[in-house]
């Protein structure tokens, strides 16, 4: 998680290099290994190393090929064989090794911005083009890693860093009011360009930014997978693809000797330990693997310990927990370290932060189980419908006989309603629209018309995969989505890597026939036979058992929540006298909603503080 930046002059005004050595050096907890700025000509980068990969142990940055194309880099490059072969058949010299900045910079001397096409895994970087004169910016698919950046006249800053950016004294402080209504309203700003400040933007994952004197161009380079299908003539073939994917996955992501796993007991992220004990131990060398895991002992029904001490005892690995009970609403908000880069709706934060700080106490990099819920957990609905729809009659009694025995329901009477009814993966909630947004804003803004059209948008979908379409497009519409797992929130040089959405293993998952694969994980069943605790393997999805928050709540040292004395620039935001009163609220969205203007009355108060300046 290296710490990248840089300033571009397209006026060639000179690099103010001693504001660049601060914006670099801000950086340190990104990149506490090496530090390092490149300047020439109207362009400057900035770099701070993070070494989470055996190849960066001889890594630098700033990094040219030939003096003239530079590159500022966060970047873990995954097939990394396979794109070597690539950049060897245009011709260039054969790369032996490498890290991944140099395959980078490698792959865009072969084919510029084609490049993109050609790189898979986890970056977000720059590059100066020199005999062009131009920069190019790239973030990748899911936008795993961040990339922030600010126009201002002729100049361009970026970095992967939002407070960063903030250093630049022509960045200016004033924030964006549609983002602040947008958190308000929804938790999550809806631009996937804006941030919370009015003169930064953010690079929405999967495009592609090129600044020049012809200005500055976004282009996407890659959207969802939406065709394709894989028949195999025996079950066991899917299986067996499946595992060969998933290992490929997980080993791209464990180019270092001591990991951290997030191992909540669940199957996805049980799944990732198992495959990571294997590969780890088929090597030569030692290594280090520890589970971590957040679990609740009184405050409410939670098994995740038992579970998840289950797996750990099966595959001998050391599992660490994080207690969730002692955490009281909001405790140490207001301090720099509960203080996020943008609003954050988390009244458990200390507890967040607790569990990156015992993590990153094992570890540089920690793998999870994102987002196998999406990816393997379709209801079969879609797919029986594009059956009938095509006139399939022979498979769509077949597999709905299997799918209603493998469920232990009888046939429906009424087939057809049954067919056509809930279960599509489409589903919607739409929650209560706030009373206590300040009345100016909301007419200045049209809040009521912007709530509305929101809420009306259709999601992406899939005649045959629509939950899964679902979720990965507002994984990427939503840029900020993994920002919380990032360094720039954490303050930690913690390099968290998702393999279950791994491009390879996505592709094939989404061409692979729903049922019986997946539909409620299948084949992650079937691949872990054997391989974890039955009680785990075959455990349905389980959602935690209960409300934290709403627990919290109803203990009487929570009453002080009715009784926060908001800051003035929250008025321009919050009515603070139509909050209604939230202690002892007995519906979760009723109080998670109306907690909201307190999360944000405390990141609005935090600014203040020399720390976020």
């Amino acid at each position: 998680m290296s710490g990248i930046c840089g300033i571009v002059n397209l006026d060639s005004a000179p690099i103010d290099r001693p504001l660049l050595e601060e914006m670099t050096a801000f950086m340190a907890f990104r990149g506490p290994d090496a530090q390092d700025v490149w300047t020439n000509a109207g362009v400057g980068f900035g770099h701070t190393l993070l070494r989470t990969t055996f190849e960066s142990e001889r890594e630098r940055q700033p990094f040219s090929l030939d003096g003239k194309v530079w590159i500022t880099a966060d970047a873990r490059i995954d097939g990394r064989d396979e794109l070597r072969k690539k950049i060897a058949a245009t011709g260039r010299a054969r790369i032996e090794g490498g890290t991944d900045v140099e395959l980078i910079l490698h792959a865009y001397h072969a084919w510029g911005e084609d490049c993109l096409k050609r790189l898979i895994g986890d970056f977000a970087f720059a590059i100066w083009d020199g005999p062009r004169k131009r920069l190019f910016c790239a973030r990748d698919h899911f936008g795993v890693k961040p990339f922030f950046y600010a126009r201002i006249g002729p100049c361009l800053i970026f970095s992967n860093t939002l407070d960063c950016v903030r250093r630049h004294p022509a960045v200016s402080t004033t924030l964006n009011d549609l983002a602040i209504a947008d958190f308000l309203l929804f938790d999550m700003n809806q631009d996937p360009g804006g941030t919370t400040f009015a003169d930064i933007q953010r690079l929405p994952p999967a495009q592609y930014l090129i600044y020049s004197t012809g200005g500055l161009k976004l282009n996407r380079y890659w959207t969802l997978p939406a065709n394709g299908g894989v028949q195999y003539r025996a079950a066991g073939e899917y299986v067996e693809h499946f595992k060969d994917l998933l290992e490929i996955a997980v080993g791209d992501r464990l180019r270092c000797d001591r990991i951290g796993i997030e191992m909540s007991g669940g199957l996805d992220s049980s799944a990732i330990a198992a495959t990571a004990l294997t590969l780890l131990s088929g090597r030569s060398g030692s290594f280090e693997l520890n589970a971590h895991s957040i679990v609740y002992d009184r405050l409410i029904p939670d098994e995740e310990r038992h579970y998840s001490g289950l797996v750990a005892a099966k595959l001998g690995i050391p599992i660490h927990y994080c207690i969730a009970d002692k955490y009281k609403l909001y405790e140490r908000c207001g301090l720099p370290e509960t203080h996020f880069p943008e609003p954050l709706h988390d009244p458990l934060a200390a507890m967040s932060i607790d569990s990156f700080r015992q993590s990153a106490g094992n570890g540089r990099v920690f793998l999870t189980g994102w987002d196998g819920d999406a990816l393997l957990n379709e209801s079969p609905k879609p797919y029986f419908r594009a059956l009938l729809k095509d006139r399939k009659f022979v498979r769509l009694f077949g597999g709905t006989v299997r799918y209603l025995v493998s469920q232990r329901r009888l046939v429906p009477l009424s087939f057809r309603t049954w067919l056509n009814g809930p279960g599509t993966g489409n589903e919607r909630h739409v929650p209560a629209y706030p009373v206590w947004i300040n009345p100016d804003l909301e007419k200045r803004l049209d809040l009521p018309a912007r709530w509305q059209q929101i809420h009306a948008k259709t999601a992406a979908s899939h005649p045959i995969r629509p939950y899964a379409h679902q979720i990965f497009a507002y994984i990427s519409a939503m840029s900020s989505f993994f920002d919380d797992y990032d360094a720039g929130s954490t303050r930690l040089p913690l390099e968290y890597r998702h393999p279950l959405m791994d491009l390879r293993l996505l592709d094939y998952c989404l061409a692979l026939p729903p049922l019986p694969w997946c539909v409620k994980k299948e084949i992650l069943r079937a691949a872990m036979r054997g391989v974890l605790p039955e009680l785990v393997r075959l455990r349905p999805k389980t959602p935690l058992a209960g409300w934290p928050h709403l627990e919290l709540l109803r203990q009487t040292d929570a009453q002080w929540v009715d009784q926060f004395v908001a800051a003035p620039e929250t008025a321009q935001y919050v009515d603070r006298g139509r909050i209604p009163r939230v202690w002892r609220e007995m519906d979760p969205d009723t109080a998670w909603l109306n907690l909201r203007p307190l999360s944000l009355d405390f990141w609005i108060q935090g600014l203040r503080s020399p720390a976020s300046q």
